[in-house]
């Protein structure tokens, strides 16, 4: 009888000094492995699934915003538009490749605001080398992650163009999507979403980007995409003047067809830009695919309620815009969020983003062609600010991740609404800012050299004559 007791004592203490073990080693962040142990962690899964999402988020901009956009521009200026997203593409391709890259992803070291030039032309990448993702002891090709990145820098300097559609130079955008791509895009990518990795943090707890560190959270890019190009998009049709004849003479899109395409094209390349933000292909995956799918469903209902009770109509445009809404606000909560409150982020967006398009803008004047100010910079601000709430674990978010756990997990104790919020609000200030100032000093600097604006003769006969020698269309 004493031996069973002492027994039983004995496996109790020896039980409670394993646990004491595995509780110790799992209260610090776990070393990284090193270059050989990394590369046998890439899952080809993993792998297979990212490669697909570059691709899809290379859809969204050629075809899908060049459709989107080109249906909403006189016929006269569709292949200009078309032209203008192709050929940002194109160079911010190889921007990217060239210093993009080392300038968002490569350590600053002290300095939280922008990499170094360590990557540049890709030196010392390859096929051999990796790149972390959120979870510890799991990496992708470094190549694909470079390749997934590279289709962000190169929708977003594309979205912002149709603030200031139909009536700017083809040579002077180029030069100042260079110019904005170094001196914004480069930095705000760095300063949102570089970190070492998880698995970095026993080594380098403090190697993050400037708003990483504060605590902001921004799954997809509402800060580093949409607030971002929407603010520049503002500042563009403010410095470029309104179109010829606005707002007097009517200018409708000329094919709302074409509009509803590319629509739809942006929002199934959007599952790859949202649920592709999570860098693998799990249970975070499927919750960033769904809210994505959730979000934009309300938001265009929503815009469609809108019109309907305001117009007695609803139009495709309507809907089409709201999807895009949607798709803009749910993009920094996508993997942080729930499908309920993701419904419920839908439905709040399109409200908004219909004052500014419909209200806001006449009333204050500004020519922003095809609301890239309304529609992405104030949705991304309602979906980043949003983002503060709906992650929360008390409304089934996702919370933020603990890494002093192995495998890391949510962290649902100690997550604060307000705290997370004003957060929030000072990313959304800061990119505002940044953006805005040095957009407009770009603008500035480039108008009083080249010039921004066509001649009034050029933009009459239409930007696809003018520009390029060529028409969308023959009658």
């Amino acid at each position: 009888m004493n031996r069973k007791i002492l027994g039983g004592v004995g496996a109790i203490v020896s039980s409670l000094c394993v646990a004491s073990a595995a509780w110790a080693q799992a209260a610090a962040p776990i070393k990284a492995p090193d270059a050989a142990a990394a590369a046998g962690m890439i899952n080809k899964g993993d792998t297979a699934w990212m490669l697909i999402c570059a691709a899809l988020v290379l859809m969204m901009s050629i075809p899908g915003l060049a459709l989107f956009y080109g249906g909403l521009v006189r016929a006269k200026n569709m292949l200009s538009v078309c032209m203008q997203v192709f050929m940002i593409v194109s160079v911010a391709g190889l921007l990217w490749a060239s210093v993009g890259y080392s300038i968002a992803f490569t350590s600053g070291g002290d300095n939280h605001f922008f990499g170094g030039l360590s990557k540049a032309f890709l030196v010392g990448v390859d096929a051999t080398t990796v790149g972390a993702t959120f979870s510890n002891n799991v990496y992708i090709p470094e190549l694909v992650f470079v390749v997934f990145q590279m289709t962000f820098a190169m929708i977003t300097p594309a979205l912002i163009v149709g603030a200031f559609a139909e009536r700017v130079k083809f040579s002077a955008l180029m030069v100042f999507v260079v110019a904005w791509s170094i001196l914004v895009y480069y930095p705000m990518a760095h300063m949102v979403w570089y970190w070492a990795g998880p698995d970095f943090l026993a080594d380098a707890p403090t190697d993050s980007g400037l708003l990483w560190g504060w605590g902001a959270l921004d799954f997809a890019g509402g800060t580093v995409v949409h607030i971002n190009a929407g603010i520049a998009g503002l500042v563009g049709c403010l410095f470029i003047g309104k179109r010829h004849g606005y707002p007097k003479e009517p200018m409708p899109p000329h094919s709302l067809v074409m509009t509803m395409i590319g629509a739809s094209l942006l929002w199934v390349g959007w599952f790859g830009f949202n649920a592709g933000s999570n860098l693998e292909a799990n249970g975070v995956t499927g919750v960033a695919f769904i809210n994505t799918m959730l979000a934009t469903c309300a938001a265009a209902v929503s815009w469609s309620l809108i019109e309907q009770f305001h117009h007695g109509k609803a139009s495709i445009l309507g809907a089409a815009t709201g999807a895009v809404a949607g798709l803009v606000a749910i993009t920094p909560a996508a993997g942080l969020g729930a499908p309920m409150t993701s419904i419920v982020l839908g439905f709040i967006v399109s409200p908004v983003c219909y004052i500014f398009v419909t209200q806001v803008k006449i009333k204050m004047g500004y020519d922003d062609s095809l609301d890239v100010f309304g529609v992405h910079c104030i949705g991304g601000i309602v979906g980043a600010i949003g983002t503060g709430i709906v992650a929360s674990p008390a409304l089934r978010g996702q919370g933020v991740f603990d890494y002093t756990s192995f495998p890391a997990v949510f962290d649902a104790s100690t997550y604060s609404i307000s705290g997370q919020v004003i957060t929030q609000i000072k990313a959304v200030l800061f990119t505002l800012v940044y953006s805005g100032v040095i957009s407009a000093v770009l603008y500035f600097v480039i108008d009083k050299t080249i010039g921004l604006r066509p001649s009034l003769e050029d933009e009459n006969a239409g930007l696809d004559i003018s520009s390029h020698g060529e028409r969308a269309y023959n009658y």
